[in-house]
């Protein structure tokens, strides 16, 4: 295999002033979910460049297509989100978004533009595998429902069914020139929480004359931290944490209602349902008890992200073949969530992290913040290593 990663080295450093030119218009260029139009219509003008004229739009912004080897074989897929964060862009660079408002603070320009270079790259390698690659360029992974489940429910897994799905995500926490692998349970569901505690509103001098809602609020939200603390296995990482509550707008005039969001996040299924019932039971109890009421929204959210253990144990052994051992580190269990675990629940898969981080450069910045940005030589990484881990996989 030695003499196919010198190829697929050389052509990555070929293709890469492409993929930085890809990587910076998509930066500048960002779109919310759901409504990536101009981004899908930019993969599918690449793409003919390249060649590849049999994609196919899936849930509106998505982009697929299948790229076939010399002979039949089995059927993998590779997946790359497409879409921006509502974040204003405080970096001074060039390729600065343009639509004020919303940026690519989450690397999401980089996993596409990488899987471009991967389409790029591989386009020309087809003589070197046989099988089927299915490439999928997902909208709105930072929106609930996510994308996944809806490219899932219209069928991105079927006709051909891909035995494996691979897919990459950057990590500002690791040096650029690595990557990072954990086998089994990775990142962790999330669900929303929404509370609307209500009560009767009043002067704030005549507590007789009012139900307070924000009494009733503070008991809850104190209550509610034993879901975690005192009714949660130790064993099943759990986070329960409220990060928004909104109640009245002076000091002397007690409000009607308090909201309250907040988001649970776990590994388990069965513990999550049973928490989530937790959640409610407590929120609306508490209220009952001191006089008023909860109404109680949860948001189902994404699943937990499991990788599954042997194929990701040979997209590490891939890797280090790759890029050396040295440049391979192993991952800590993740409590953020990521919508790709929908596809983990149906396909096994593997859902691994590229190094972005340059301290020399100052590129230190984490995801979802205004100065996010990326040592761009990581490209080179990022469509290098997945079009041979690509290979890799359809000749095992």
């Amino acid at each position: 295999m030695s003499d196919l990663i010198s190829k697929i080295k050389a052509l990555a450093e070929t293709h890469f002033g492409e993929i930085l030119e890809v990587r910076r218009h998509i930066h500048a260029n960002p779109e919310l979910s759901f409504q990536e139009h101009n981004t899908a219509d930019f993969i599918e003008e690449k793409l003919k460049s390249f060649g590849i004229t049999n994609t196919q739009r899936i849930a509106d912004t998505g982009v697929t297509f299948c790229l076939e080897g010399k002979e039949k074989g089995k059927t993998i897929a590779l997946r790359a989100d497409i879409d921006a964060l509502p974040i204003l862009e405080a970096n001074d660079v060039p390729y600065k978004s343009k639509n004020e408002g919303v940026m690519h603070a989450c690397g999401h320009d980089v996993h596409t533009s990488s899987l471009l270079g991967v389409a790029k790259i591989l386009s020309g390698l087809t003589e070197e595998f046989n099988g089927t690659i299915k490439f999928i360029f997902q909208p709105a992974e930072e929106k609930s429902p996510g994308g996944a489940s809806i490219l899932i429910k219209e069928g991105v897994l079927k006709n051909p069914q891909p035995e494996t799905i691979l897919g990459q995500h950057v990590m500002p926490l690791i040096p650029e020139g690595k990557v990072g692998f954990r086998t089994g349970k990775y990142m962790a569901s999330a669900d929303e929480i929404y509370l609307t505690v209500k009560g009767k509103g009043g002067h704030a001098a005549m507590p007789e004359t009012f139900v307070d809602p924000i009494a009733i609020s503070a008991q809850i939200l104190v209550s509610l931290q034993q879901v975690v603390s005192r009714m949660a296995n130790p064993k099943i990482p759990s986070v329960l944490s409220f990060g928004k509550i909104q109640g009245g707008n002076i000091n002397n005039v007690i409000p009607e209602e308090v909201k309250i969001d907040g988001t649970f996040r776990t590994f388990d299924e069965e513990w999550r349902k049973k928490a989530l019932q937790k959640i409610k039971d407590i929120s609306t109890s508490i209220a009952e008890s001191m006089g008023g009421s909860c109404d109680v929204n949860i948001a189902s959210g994404y699943p937990f992200l499991v990788n599954d253990e042997a194929y990701t144990l040979r997209n590490i052994e891939a890797a280090k073949n790759y890029l050396g051992d040295e440049n391979v580190v192993e991952l800590d269990l993740w409590m953020a969530a990521e919508d790709f675990a929908f596809y983990t629940h149906e396909v096994p898969g593997c859902f691994y992290r590229l190094g972005t981080r340059n301290e020399q450069k100052g590129i230190t910045s984490g995801v979802h913040t205004p100065t996010f940005n990326i040592d761009e030589n990581a490209l080179k990484t990022g469509m290098g290593l997945m079009a041979y881990l690509a290979i890799n996989e359809l000749k095992n």
